[in-house]
């Protein structure tokens, strides 16, 4: 299971073939409560998956191992708005205060959004009454105590308008008092990227443990399956051959440009002080008791030769 995109329609139209077995692909109109389901019930051989949540459902035992195939990016500056009547001038006066999360705590663009407030404004996230609109996909997570769940019956976004949310992450509010906690979140975004060159990861494949036990070669076929899809749509990007690019296509030629390189690299060499970075997000905000190993996080050696812990 994995969405349609850029960096695996060569997969989805079959123009780049698996070697060793073949894909039958299945699309879930809504790409959350196909994470859920392989969460918890392991529907699928091969999944897309939020990384947080990979990370959490790790940590609890559930039966599946993730690849470095890290198809979606984001950056997260623009994720976070507030109520402009309630004299916020800085991300720091959002501690003592109520702020609404779309989904659940450990929701991958909600990390990250808090890691920004943390590493850049120094917000103390454990100040912060954190408020849910919905569950965890990891069903024996618990979140800390400054975790709570939203009213029955009411919303995010109405909350956040109405001044009862001081703010929000990952919601769209069309109100007059309602606007981004960061100015210029892109410019603030970008900024960030070339400081530290780091694009933040916010989904990878997975694969069901009872397969990549039977069949351990399977690991590089998905990984080398993927890899080269993505390398086909990076080649387009940079030679200015997509049709009708999206925000998200303009998003990564802007991160192409700005560097010259590729702006979705796969492989845990690449990724590793990204990966290092998401997971001390998880530690600090006690989605994983300690930090994972990468060796745990990827156990199967897949793109240049060398183990994931190497």
């Amino acid at each position: 299971m994995t969405r349609t995109q850029g960096a695996n329609a060569a997969l989805k139209d079959g123009s780049v073939r698996p070697e060793g077995f073949v894909f039958d692909f299945e699309e879930v109109p809504v790409l959350v409560k196909a994470f859920r389901r392989m969460v918890r019930n392991l529907e699928f051989d091969v999944s897309e998956m939020a990384f947080t949540t990979y990370l959490c459902a790790k940590a609890h035992g559930v039966r599946f191992s993730a690849l470095p195939v890290f198809l979606v990016r984001g950056f997260h500056h623009g994720a976070i708005v507030h109520n402009t009547t309630l004299g916020i001038r800085h991300p720091k006066d959002l501690e003592g205060r109520r702020v609404g999360v779309n989904r659940g705590y450990t929701v991958t663009t909600g990390v990250w959004a808090r890691g920004i407030l943390a590493d850049e404004y120094g917000v103390d996230l454990d100040a912060i009454t954190w408020v849910l609109s919905g569950d965890e996909h990891v069903a024996d997570y618990r979140p800390p105590a400054n975790v709570v769940p939203l009213e029955p019956g009411r919303t995010l976004e109405e909350q956040v308008a109405t001044g009862e949310l001081a703010a929000a992450i990952g919601v769209s509010v069309d109100h007059p008092d309602v606007a981004p906690l960061i100015p210029d979140p892109d410019a603030a975004a970008f900024a960030a990227f070339q400081d530290s060159g780091l694009y933040p990861i916010n989904h990878l494949v997975v694969v069901r443990d009872e397969l990549l036990e039977a069949r351990p070669e399977l690991a590089g076929q998905v990984f080398d399956a993927f890899e080269r899809a993505k390398d086909r749509y990076v080649d387009r990007l940079r030679a200015g051959a997509l049709d009708r690019p999206g925000p998200d296509d303009r998003r990564l030629l802007r991160v192409l440009e700005a560097t010259g390189a590729d702006p979705l690299p796969y492989g845990v060499e690449p990724n590793r002080a990204m990966i290092d970075k998401l997971i001390g997000h998880a530690v600090r905000q006690h989605i994983l008791d300690e930090p994972m190993p990468l060796e745990t996080v990827f156990p199967y050696p897949v793109g240049r030769g060398r183990p994931a812990g190497a």
